[in-house]
């Protein structure tokens, strides 16, 4: 076993919990808990793009070639998911183009294209952020 591989499950099981929490808060969004008013969707909807971009970018600029310069045997891997962060990108930017409309007197259509363009996040965040069972596999 390389020295390295304890601090590699550590990064893993770090940037699992993070994706555990961003899943979370899509799922809350997605339920529009306490989301009564479209403002307040529309705030909450705003805070996690911001988190989720943040997130990406970190990962594109600082940990992905990190880990592929420690690991050239996942660059494929991580230029994939690299890809998958623009298209990611995409989509939250009419996340938040929608959000920007949307306030008290919103009609129902706009916040159900709202939880429409949320539903199609989620999907495609569930197949881009990894499993649990990514660190037990880990030699």
């Amino acid at each position: 076993m390389d020295d390295d591989v304890p601090r590699l499950r550590a990064f893993s099981e770090e940037l699992l919990n993070i994706h555990d929490d961003l899943r979370a808060q899509l799922a809350w969004l997605r339920e529009g808990k306490d989301a009564v008013a479209g403002r307040s969707l529309a705030a909450h909807c705003l805070a996690f793009c911001a988190a989720l971009s943040k997130h990406h970018t970190a990962e594109d600029s600082i940990a992905f070639p990190a880990l592929a310069e420690q690991r050239p045997a996942l660059r494929q891997v991580l230029e994939g998911m690299t890809q998958d962060h623009e298209m990611i990108a995409s989509l939250l930017a009419r996340v938040e183009a929608i959000t920007h409309l949307l306030d008290d007197e919103t009609p129902d259509e706009a916040v159900e294209s709202l939880h429409g363009e949320l539903d199609g996040l989620s999907t495609i965040l569930e197949s881009h952020f990894p499993g649990r069972n990514v660190v037990s596999s880990m030699p």
